[in-house]
């Protein structure tokens, strides 16, 4: 009885350290709708009649287009508000996306011409280990760093899924250096709200980051992770339990986060100063 409750707990522990990774179909999210294929060029508000209800696709076969078949009309719609107010253009033509990950929050910047616009935020469901850059497989930790977008993933273990490239050239060029030989992999933004070094968003929000990158094109997508927001306070490299290289990661991330709203510029006065009336004693 002992060895077999043994395997149990390993075997729960091994999946869900796979779970980012999984390619599997997970149940759940926005019913399906019909959508133009043609999502940059025409409208993104689908008419009544483009809501047609479709049979599930068969398991582990979806593709990106076909998530956008299911889930762009709703999701656009949701969206294109707040690029409306942020005087976006819908799809954008480059894409940021900020996590914090003490204020659980990620944030969408976007812009189609001049200075990235912010969009607005989502509530980051859960996000496994503490302050810190990843550091090895296995130690749950989120990483922190600036990344890109790799791969699409429309079979998620976690409804849908955005790959990131981590270990990126920094990540990996200290792993080298450090003698860590597995410094860890297989890391997405994804939804439903269970994290083993991932940031998990929900399967609502997901959606939405899934056809607006989708749209958009991972290419042009940039994703900062930070431990906490340095527009409030500068992020500390020496706190306990950091790397010695965690001033050089945190410089990085600020400068990244801190470009995406350049300072207002000083307003000088060209006028000349109004002449004061002469007040002497006459």
């Amino acid at each position: 009885m002992k060895y077999h409750i043994t395997g149990i707990s390993l075997l729960a522990t091994a999946t869900l350290l796979a779970a980012c990774a999984g390619d599997h179909k997970k149940a759940g999210g926005t019913a399906s709708v019909k959508v133009v294929r043609n999502h940059a060029a025409k409208s993104f508000r689908p008419k009544p009649e483009e809501f047609i209800a479709r049979e599930p696709l068969p398991f582990n076969q979806r593709t990106v287009d076909d998530v956008l078949y299911s889930y762009a009309p709703y999701a656009v719609s949701q969206l294109k508000p707040y690029f409306d107010k942020a005087g976006v253009a819908y799809p954008p033509r480059e894409l940021v996306l900020i996590g914090l990950k003490e204020e659980k929050k990620l944030e969408v910047w976007a812009r189609d011409r001049g200075n990235f616009r912010f969009i607005r935020d989502y509530d980051i469901k859960a996000a496994s280990g503490k302050k810190g850059p990843k550091l090895r497989q296995g130690d749950k930790q989120v990483p922190e760093g600036v990344y890109r977008v790799v791969r699409l993933n429309p079979n998620s273990n976690y409804h849908l899924s955005m790959k990131l490239n981590y270990p990126n050239e920094f990540d990996q060029f200290h792993a080298d250096r450090e003698g860590r030989s597995e410094p860890g992999s297989d890391i997405y933004i994804h939804g439903d709200s269970v994290s083993a070094g991932c940031l998990a968003m929900g399967d609502a929000a997901i959606e939405e980051l899934f056809v607006l990158a989708a749209h958009v094109g991972p290419e042009s997508i940039k994703v900062i992770i930070a431990p906490r927001d340095p527009r409030s306070r500068p992020l500390d490299p020496h706190e306990p339990g950091l790397p010695s290289w965690a001033d050089e990661l945190y410089q990085e991330i600020s400068s990244h986060i801190l470009a995406l709203v350049p300072p207002e510029p000083v307003k000088v006065s060209t006028s000349r100063p109004a002449t004061r009336p002469d007040r002497r004693i006459r």
